[in-house]
């Protein structure tokens, strides 16, 4: 990794967010220098942030940090800390676009959890806390050209090629968000012809086999750069399956793969799933790099390591965690998509909304068209909830809204009516009336049936699909936990709930 950087690497965000943790793990790791713009206004003042805040008031202290950072980014490149509100500048703003910008992203409780008791002046009342977090939060998503979550030493290094990359201007004009999980985590790519820019994650001597369905393999899978081979498998959830999956296997082993290779998944979510799956599994185990193709791909399945295939019973219940080398995301390629398959997708955008709440789902919820930043933010939304519960035993468990009753549909249909986003369209509706949550499930109706979503199915055998969800593979013992929605960004899982209840919601499914 070659230390020297073109630009700077700076990193922002809100406070208590980790930015100077991890701008000094950074240039431990290079070896190069870095600054902290607090750090500098006391050393030329005397006075902490704090204190200045306190004898001078904040415009002053305001007037002291744009001058500080302004001069810190005029400097040769180095690694450069900035405080939270020095964003507020519009100069420092004009001056950030010569340099590569790193958000370190923080929840909200995080943050308070971090500063509160501490002398920060802006972190001494929850609300006022809570409206400047707000207030912020849309400059910082807009102005990051990376995303890291955690300022963890080993999440630090492993992004730390990534980073340089945008540093050194070889990842075009893509976006970087950087998924974080046990042993460092992968970069996610984001942008107009990714595939072209984004820097590949693994070495050239390791060969990509690329597997894909009959309805990309002619759009998509020759865009791979330097494919070694090629395995097509039919399209369509009815074929995720072993069947499909021991043809992969031993089509790789008549183009004589090895552990040293890895595949390239191209595709949505049901390529995605086996490709991954397949790849956990062949020799025990090679990479995967994902390359999602449809909406539900690229805003939720291609993240987070989640491999398998269906049963006839139900849906998913043989796979594996296998988490990708890279997700390489292109927006340009929906433009392909059938108007169904982005309805489809659509289903998960509004799921990952009411998990994430806040700016999100005021975008979804206002109507808005789907763009790169809303497919940015939804996936930004699942990698954080993954590093979180990178294997499902807890909080994880909240990307399964609407899923509880969506799979037992598609299971009781036998993968062969309904899309998968279909299928959690009504699973959305089912899991909202579950959580007593009227007006918000009206609201979510409206939004799913104006996308072109079903939101009932008038021939839906109620008993079949109790009796898949009955099977649910979140079932450890007893009855099926729920997972149910308050109002957007509140999202509660492992919940219990009468068989009645789930009766009565699958049975207006149908009415």
């Amino acid at each position: 990794m070659d230390p020297a950087l073109n630009r700077s690497l700076v990193f922002i965000g809100f406070m208590g967010a980790g930015k100077t943790t991890a701008a000094r793990h950074a240039a431990a790791i290079l070896g190069v220098n870095c600054s902290d713009s607090d750090e500098i206004i006391e050393q030329q003042t005397g006075l902490t942030p704090a204190q200045h805040f306190e004898s001078h008031g904040e415009p002053s202290f305001r007037a002291a940090e744009e001058a500080v950072v302004l001069g810190q980014l005029a400097e040769p490149p180095h690694l450069i800390s900035l405080g939270g509100g020095a964003l507020g500048s519009a100069a420092v703003i004009e001056a950030l676009s010569d340099h590569t910008t790193v958000l370190l992203d923080v929840g909200l409780d995080a943050a308070w959890d971090r500063i509160q008791g501490s002398d920060r002046p802006l972190g001494r009342d929850r609300a006022a806390f809570e409206d400047l977090y707000r207030e912020r939060e849309a400059g910082y998503r807009e102005l990051g050209d990376a995303n890291l979550s955690s300022s963890d030493r080993h999440v630090v290094e492993a992004a730390l090629p990534s980073l340089i990359a945008l540093a050194h201007g070889t990842a075009g004009s893509l976006r970087l968000l950087w998924a974080a999980t046990s042993d460092g985590g992968y970069p996610v790519w984001i942008g107009n012809d990714a595939l072209s820019q984004a820097p590949w994650p693994l070495d050239e001597s390791s060969r990509r086999f690329v597997i894909t369905d009959s309805n990309v393999a002619d759009l998509y899978a020759g865009d791979v750069p330097q494919a070694s081979g090629l395995v097509e498998i039919p399209a369509g959830e009815q074929h995720k399956t072993l069947e499909t999956a021991e043809t992969v296997w031993e089509a790789l082993v008549e183009q004589q793969a090895t552990r040293a290779d890895h595949l390239v998944a191209v595709g949505g979510g049901v390529v995605g799933d086996l490709a991954g799956f397949c790849a956990a599994s062949f020799q025990r185990g090679i990479p995967v790099v994902q390359v999602p193709t449809t909406l539900v791909a690229q805003v939720d399945s291609a993240f987070g390591g989640k491999t398998g295939v269906d049963l006839p019973q139900a849906k998913n219940y043989v796979g594996a965690y296998h988490q990708p080398a890279a997700v390489i995301v292109d927006p340009t390629k929906l433009a392909t998509l059938p108007p169904d398959e982005m309805a489809a997708g659509y289903a998960e955008v509004v799921k990952t909304a009411l998990i994430g709440g806040g700016l999100l789902w005021q975008r979804v919820s206002s109507g808005e068209a789907i763009d790169e930043q809303i497919i940015r933010e939804c996936a930004r939304i699942k990698i954080a909830v993954v590093a979180e519960d990178e294997r499902d035993g807890g909080p994880r468990q909240k990307l399964n809204l609407g899923h509880t009753v969506g799979h037992a549909i598609e299971a009781a249909t036998e993968y062969r009516v309904l899309r998968h986003g279909e299928a959690i369209s009504l699973g959305l509706l089912a899991a909202l009336r579950i959580s007593d949550t009227v007006e918000l499930r009206a609201e979510v109706l409206a939004l799913l049936a104006a996308a072109g979503l079903p939101t009932s199915l008038p021939d839906l055998d109620v008993d079949r699909v109790l009796a898949a969800i009955a099977l649910d593979k979140k079932r450890l013992s007893g009855e099926v936990p729920f997972v149910c929605c308050s109002e957007p960004g509140e999202v509660h899982y492992g919940v219990p709930v009468e068989p009645q209840v789930v009766r009565a919601a699958v049975e207006e499914l149908v009415s």
